[in-house]
């Protein structure tokens, strides 16, 4: 492999304020020092030299003034626009600079979770029933939920990494819908989509490569203590440790498990996904209903789904980082 200079674009927990009363996970989906010299440590090694570039005003100013052969993209953007993970990839395709990573288009619609599973759905893969509610008309709307639709999971509609996604959102009863909607649509500030719950197993699938893209592993996510309604929500992903187990691959019937690895390949084939993303499902009935993508999947080296999976295939944490950027070296033909 050439030795490149590889900068890596990233956000920070911490680095960016948060308004008034902000929700407490709204900087969730952003890493920690940890995480971003762990990588550079993986590039470094595979003989590149590596620059931390950060995002915003630094980042533009550094790739004016000096720009890299190649970025190790995973900046998540800045504020609750649906556009967000689009940024930093759309500056770099302007200044001509390749990248790790999906573009700015399939960053902007996978963001956006009513906007992908309507792509997905049209590439014949299950989708849950849902309602998506603007968020100046939640408290007019609720009242039009069908009580057939019940349980529901009330989730923002534009977030990742389980922002939004707590405890208390899983709704039985219409009653209790109107006011965790309402809650929701004031802390995050953006569309709210109210889901039909799908009774089943919880799945994320990885996924690496272009052309003919390869499933790293089907992971099921099985909570210790065994409940009616299992939500893989955020509280439970801050104690994971205690909450959940990780089975991968996942113990399911043959049938149902292809039919799983067919979906996600469509879902990454239909969204335009490239060189790596984390796709998850949950399975009723032997069928998988598509939830959500993650092109920008978290890299945290101990707690982050697609390092657990590549770590219970075999890989080590270098191997994963070196088939990300392999991949994308390919696709750029270098």
């Amino acid at each position: 492999m050439t030795r490149m200079r590889i900068g890596i674009t990233y956000d920070l927990k911490g680095e960016v304020p948060l308004w008034p009363d902000a929700p407490d996970d709204l900087q969730e989906e952003f890493d920690s020092p940890v995480t971003i010299e762990t990588i550079a440590r993986v590039l470094r090694d595979l003989g590149h030299e590596v620059r931390k570039l950060g995002d915003g005003r630094g980042l533009l100013q550094q790739l004016l003034a000096d720009p890299p052969d190649f970025v190790f993209n995973f900046a998540e953007g800045q504020g609750t626009g649906r556009s967000r993970e689009a940024r930093v990839p759309a500056v770099l395709e302007m200044l001509d600079i390749p990248y790790t990573g999906s573009d700015p288009l399939t960053l902007a619609v996978t963001l956006d979770k009513d906007c992908a599973k309507r792509l997905v759905s049209s590439y014949d893969v299950k989708v849950p029933e849902a309602v998506l509610l603007p968020p100046e008309e939640v408290l007019l709307e609720v009242g039009s939920i069908h009580p057939s639709l019940f349980p529901v999971i009330v989730k923002p509609a534009w977030e990742g990494s389980s922002k939004g996604i707590r405890n208390h959102c899983l709704v039985h009863k219409p009653h209790q819908l109107r006011k965790v909607a309402q809650e929701m649509a004031e802390a995050y500030r953006q569309p709210i989509l109210i889901e039909e719950y799908i009774e089943g197993d919880e799945l994320t699938v990885g996924i690496i490569g272009n052309g003919r893209p390869t499933v790293l592993g089907i992971m099921r996510v099985l909570p210790v203590q065994p409940t009616e309604h299992f939500v893989y929500s955020l509280e439970v992903k801050r104690d994971y440790l205690r909450q959940v187990r990780y089975e991968c691959p996942a113990r399911l019937p043959p049938d149902a498990y292809d039919a799983v690895q067919e979906a996600a390949l469509r879902a990454f084939s239909a969204l335009g996904c490239r060189d790596v993303a984390r796709v998850d499902f949950r399975v009723r009935g032997g069928v998988p209903y598509f939830l959500e993508v993650n092109p920008l999947p978290g890299l945290n080296p101990e707690s982050s789904d697609l390092v657990i999976m590549a770590k219970l295939v075999g890989w080590t944490y270098p191997q994963l980082i070196g088939a990300i950027l392999q991949a994308a070296l390919e696709r750029h033909g270098k």
